[in-house]
């Protein structure tokens, strides 16, 4: 058993789940959690293991019925905890690690014991291989934190952290489909430091059937709800709450169209 676990949810992508784990660098240490959320068809768990190539285990876990990514993330977490892993860390299926990834990363949290929660910046892709965009994010706590009324400060794919801070933050809200990272993260900072690393660690795939394209509306109206919950009067919550509103009401191919012209 490594100290280190990676959290995968996974529905109906296995072909995103073999290229996801078979990015993960031969040199890494790491176990694997993999919980499927009630899939139409069984993952080849052979097939699967034959991708990862890291010093580690792969393990699933398998829901009855579809129950959404916020659930399924969830059971993981359970898991996570009861194994007692020092760190958890996030991929999507469809995403690709970048080198050494989870040793930069633990090595990052070694060195700075007052940082419980450390992400990357990112290259995005389309279902194609196609380059869209980079997205920088801020290193330090003081302006994430800041920041976070604005959009999420942390890319959910390339997040780890200390799998000790659940038993002050808890698990994902469930409350906040489609946005229970951005719940999550706030619940984080409210009780703890964060920050990110300023190199592209993980390259995301924009997929026109991910959550945050199918139920884009739903996500939009939760992430309303969670700036609400955490609002103060000040000008990056004014700011990031007239923002979020208008996101809202903009197309998503507007905003990608946006993204790779003010990002690249």
């Amino acid at each position: 058993m490594n100290n280190i676990i990676l959290l995968i949810p996974h529905f109906n992508n296995l072909t995103g789940l073999n290229a996801s784990l078979s990015s993960i660098n031969s040199q890494e240490k790491l176990d694997v959690i993999i919980v499927d959320d009630g899939s139409d068809k069984k993952i080849d768990e052979r097939k699967v293991r034959s991708s990862f190539l890291a010093d580690g285990s792969v393990s699933f876990i398998y829901l009855k019925k579809n129950r959404g990514i916020e659930v399924a993330l969830n059971s993981g977490l359970k898991y996570i905890s009861e194994k007692k892993y020092t760190y958890t860390a996030r991929l999507d299926c469809g995403d690709f690690c970048i080198k050494n990834r989870f040793r930069d990363q633990k090595l990052f949290l070694e060195k700075n014991d007052k940082i419980s929660l450390v992400g990357s910046n990112v290259k995005f892709f389309d279902t194609n291989g196609a380059y869209l965009y980079t997205v920088k994010v801020p290193e330090k706590d003081k302006l994430i934190r800041k920041k976070m009324f604005i959009n999420a400060m942390h890319i959910h794919p390339t997040i780890m952290f200390r799998t000790a801070i659940l038993e002050t933050t808890g698990f994902y809200p469930v409350e906040f489909k489609a946005a229970e990272d951005y719940a999550f993260f706030f619940n984080v900072i409210n009780s703890f430091q964060v920050a990110n690393i300023d190199r592209v660690l993980v390259h995301c795939e924009v997929n026109p059937r991910g959550i945050s394209t199918l139920l884009r509306n739903q996500q939009a109206k939760n992430r309303i709800k969670i700036i609400l919950k955490n609002f103060y009067f000040g000008l990056y919550p004014v700011y990031g709450l007239l923002r979020s509103f208008m996101l809202y009401l903009l197309p998503l191919n507007f905003l990608i169209k946006i993204k790779k012209i003010t990002k690249k």
